[in-house]
C-alpha cells in the first residue's frame, strides 16, 4: 500500500510507482499466465430517463454518440436502444458464454436488475458473479453524499432480492470523491474496481484499513464502438482483444498478469459485434495458459496469496 509523496512530508494522493519494475508473481491457479476477467455491464433501465425521475434523457454509450439529451421529456428512441440490451443482447451474450463453458462477472445496476428479475435470476443460474454497479447508471460525481450512501445500500439490496446472493464486488464507473470511502463504510465487499491503474490487483488504505482494488479497463471494452476514437470494424475489436491477450500471455512467462474485457448488452449484443466477441472467445478457449475467472475469484485468490503487508 505504498504511496507517492510530494514535498516535505505532504502525502500526494496518487501512487505513481505501484509495483514498479518488479511486480509480484500472481501465482494464478494451475500456473496460468493470465487471469482473464470478462465483465458484462447490465445497465438497461437504470439510465437517465424521466421515468426514473431524472431531468434529462440518457446521452452516453448508445448508437448516437454525441447526441443531445432531451430535457423534461422521454427520448423513446434512446430508451429503445437500451431496451434491446435487456430484450435481446443479454440473452445472446449469455448463450455465447454458456456454449463455451465460460464464466463472467456482471456489473449489475440495481434499478436495472429490479426491472428485469428474469435476467437477474439467469445470471445466478448460469453461475456468474453479480457485482454492484450503482443503484442507478448515472454520474455520481454530481450526487450528494447522503444520496450516494443510500444508493449503495439500495444496490446491495437489489442484488440480494433479485439474484439471491450478497454481492462482494463494487464498480460505479462514474465515481464521486466519496465513492470508495462510502463503499468501504458500507462494508461486506471483497474488492472494488473503480480504477484502471494496473494489470494486477493491489491494496489501498481506506478509513485506516486495506481495500483490495481489482482494476478494470476502458480499452478492452466494447464501449469503444460508441465513443471516439473507437473500433471502426468488428475485426478491429477482435484483433485488439486478441493482441492484448497474446501480449500478456507472452509477458506472463515470467510475470503473470490480469486482463479485463468490458461488455455491454446493448452494444456487443448486436449481431455483428456478437460475432466478433465469439471469434475472440474461440481464441480464448484454445489458450491453455489462460484462467477465465470472475472478479470474485481473482479477489479471493489475491487475499489468500498476497495478503496486505
Amino acid at each position: 500500500m505504498s504511496g507517492s509523496v510530494l514535498g516535505a512530508g505532504s502525502a500526494y494522493p496518487r501512487d505513481l510507482l505501484g509495483y514498479g519494475p518488479n511486480p509480484p508473481d500472481a501465482r494464478w491457479p494451475n500456473g496460468a499466465r493470465v487471469a482473464l476477467s470478462f465483465v458484462l455491464n447490465y445497465e438497461e433501465g437504470g439510465e437517465n430517463t424521466v421515468l426514473n425521475g431524472d431531468p434529462i434523457s440518457e446521452a452516453y454509450l448508445h448508437e448516437v454518440p454525441g447526441g443531445q439529451p432531451r430535457r423534461g421529456m422521454r427520448d423513446e428512441s434512446t430508451e429503445s436502444q437500451f431496451d434491446y440490451g435487456a430484450r435481446v443482447g443479454v440473452w445472446r451474450v449469455l448463450r455465447l458464454f454458456a456454449e463455451r463453458g465460460l464464466r463472467l462477472t456482471v456489473y449489475g445496476v440495481g434499478r436495472a436488475l429490479e426491472l428485469n428479475p428474469v435476467a437477474a435470476r439467469a445470471f445466478a443460474e448460469a453461475g456468474h458473479e453479480v457485482a454492484c454497479h450503482g443503484y442507478r447508471w448515472i454520474n455520481y460525481a454530481e450526487v450528494d453524499e447522503a444520496t450516494e450512501r443510500e444508493h449503495i445500500a439500495r444496490n446491495v439490496a437489489a442484488v440480494e432480492s433479485t439474484v439471491g446472493v450478497r454481492p462482494v464486488g463494487w464498480y460505479t464507473g462514474r465515481i464521486s470523491a466519496n465513492t470508495r470511502r462510502l463503499v468501504a463504510e458500507h462494508g461486506g465487499f471483497l474488492y472494488d474496481s473503480d480504477a484502471y491503474d494496473d494489470d494486477l490487483p493491489h491494496y489501498v488504505p481506506v478509513n485506516g484499513k486495506p481495500q483490495l482494488v481489482v482494476p478494470y479497463t476502458l480499452d478492452n471494452n466494447d464501449m469503444k464502438f460508441a465513443v471516439p476514437p473507437g473500433f471502426g470494424t468488428t475485426d478491429a475489436f477482435t484483433a485488439y482483444l486478441r493482441d492484448s491477450l497474446d501480449f500478456l500471455r507472452e509477458e506472463g512467462r515470467t510475470t503473470p498478469r490480469m486482463m479485463n474485457v468490458g461488455l455491454h448488452c446493448r452494444l456487443v449484443g448486436r449481431p455483428a459485434r456478437a460475432a466478433a466477441l465469439a471469434r475472440f472467445l474461440d481464441h480464448v478457449v484454445a489458450c491453455p495458459d489462460v484462467w477465465v475467472c470472475t472478479r470474485e475469484q481473482i479477489a479471493r485468490h489475491w487475499w489468500a496469496e498476497h495478503p496486505p503487508g
